[in-house]
């Protein structure tokens, strides 16, 4: 018999020194997205270029990306799929996972005076309630680094954790 079902959340902010436009090119490119991860894991991505199309379907699985930790070794997987898509501002991710019985994660560009700030924000829903503290520490490190990472592509700006 299960419990009641726990979601677990967490966001976070950082302010790059680059346009939207470049940002946004930047995150809608799976080598993009593979360079904030990078080295920690690396998602898999069967469109030969990499790039997201500009208006995905909406409520779809567009496609089933490995999470391979350290690139090599398969951990989890994304069945990728987005509820709402603005191109070059935001989109919310609403994914099934093998280990997430919900995976919600939006991403945010707001312009800013010297570049725009990038807010992720993630919800989800374990399969084994057990490890929702272990998925939530794991989760936040991970995004902490991409997060690390887009600072250092980008700008010297600050993060700031919510």
């Amino acid at each position: 018999m299960s419990g009641p079902t726990q979601e677990y959340g967490f966001s976070f902010s950082s302010d790059l020194r680059a346009p939207p436009e470049e940002v946004w090119s930047h995150a809608t490119d799976m080598r993009g997205v593979n360079r904030e991860f990078f080295p920690l894991v690396r998602m898999s991505c069967p469109v030969p270029d990499g790039r997201l199309p500009s208006s995905p379907p909406l409520g779809q699985r567009l496609f089933r990306s490995w999470i391979l930790l350290f690139g090599l070794l398969p951990i989890d997987y994304d069945d990728l799929s987005f509820a709402e898509f603005e191109s070059g501002r935001r989109f919310l991710e609403r994914s099934v996972m093998l280990s997430q019985k919900q995976w919600v994660h939006e991403r945010i560009l707001t312009p800013t005076a010297t570049g725009c700030r990038l807010t992720d924000s993630v919800r989800f829903i374990p399969r084994l309630r057990l490890l929702g503290a272990l998925h939530l520490a794991v989760f936040r490190l991970a995004f902490r680094w991409r997060h690390r990472n887009l600072r250092r592509l980008f700008s010297r700006g600050q993060e700031q954790a919510a």
